[in-house]
């Protein structure tokens, strides 16, 4: 039996990972190339020419964005510190996997990025509105998963709000309650030495928020982008495309997909009320099943 190196065995986890696992080990990824980069320089003695987390934190200076835009994206994915990258991390694996047992890998992506675009947003905004960072600005950058992160906390806890958690030396505590501490954490440290981040945390939990509401509504606030993750999962330019076999069917009116729609909300509201008061085990082989469907057709 052939014995895979550890390498094969990091890059076969990778694939065979869903999206939470993905995203952790870019982010891991990121972390450990970028510092032992640092590590090269610096035993080169060269670690004042060293200056990589220009191009991948995100600078809130308009100049210094237009000429690296990428970096509304890669600044998600980038730490320098251990405990940075720590807590962002198990933040993010504690309550993705609440998040993905009510909603897809799909929607976990897209709120992910898309609070981490949020984030970005209204941190730029703040330094670029407000005199007390006047004299910060040309040299402000952010970095770090937090705004994606604080975007799935607040994105699950608007949804199951009532959902508890078992917290060390606390006991159970409710989402809402956890998402409304974290808020008014990050509103009052604005005036602290990390300005920027807080206001970034603000940004993704606002879009968490925004998504939640939205989605119970019908609404999906990040189809944008899954839809480029779809996009990018059926592109495979070395395989050849199957015959493709058509089944007609009359199309459904409005009235009946507006019929069939409100009927499986009430069907999922009365499972997530259920979940909220006698918790997940609660709910029958049917129930649980429902739920699945649910996630598998988003």
């Amino acid at each position: 039996m052939n014995r895979m190196s550890i390498a094969e065995e990091i890059l076969q986890s990778f694939k065979k990972g869903g999206t939470l696992v993905k995203i952790i080990y870019i982010n891991l990824a990121v972390y450990i190339l970028y510092n032992l980069l640092f590590v090269f320089f610096y035993l080169s003695n060269a670690a004042h020419l060293f200056n990589l987390s220009a191009y991948l934190a995100v600078p809130a200076y308009l100049p210094s964005l237009f000429l690296r835009p990428w970096t509304l994206v890669t600044y998600m994915f980038f730490h320098e510190g251990f405990l940075h990258i720590l807590f962002n991390l198990l933040w993010l694996y504690w309550f993705g996997v609440i998040f993905l047992q009510f909603m897809s890998q799909r929607l976990l992506l897209g709120v992910y990025i898309m609070g981490g675009l949020a984030g970005a947003f209204l941190y730029i905004l703040f330094y670029n509105t407000f005199p007390v960072f006047s004299s910060a600005l040309p040299a402000s950058y952010a970095l770090g998963a937090s705004a994606g992160v604080l975007g799935v906390v607040m994105a699950i806890s608007t949804y199951t709000p009532n959902l508890s958690l078992n917290l060390l030396f606390i006991g159970p505590i409710r989402l809402k309650y956890i998402a409304l501490f974290t808020v008014v954490l990050d509103i009052i440290s604005i005036a602290g030495s990390n300005s920027g981040g807080h206001i970034a945390h603000l940004g993704g939990a606002l879009m968490g928020f925004l998504f939640a509401r939205g989605f119970k509504k019908g609404y999906n606030l990040v189809k944008p982008i899954t839809f480029l993750a779809n996009a990018f999962s059926n592109v495979n330019i070395f395989s050849r495309k199957p015959k493709m076999r058509v089944n007609y069917k009359r199309p459904l009116t409005d009235m009946e997909y507006n019929q069939i729609r409100n009927e499986k909300q009430k069907e999922i509201d009365r499972i997530l009320d259920k979940i909220s008061k006698s918790g997940y085990d609660s709910l029958s082989a049917e129930e649980k099943k429902t739920l699945f469907n649910m996630k598998s057709n988003l």
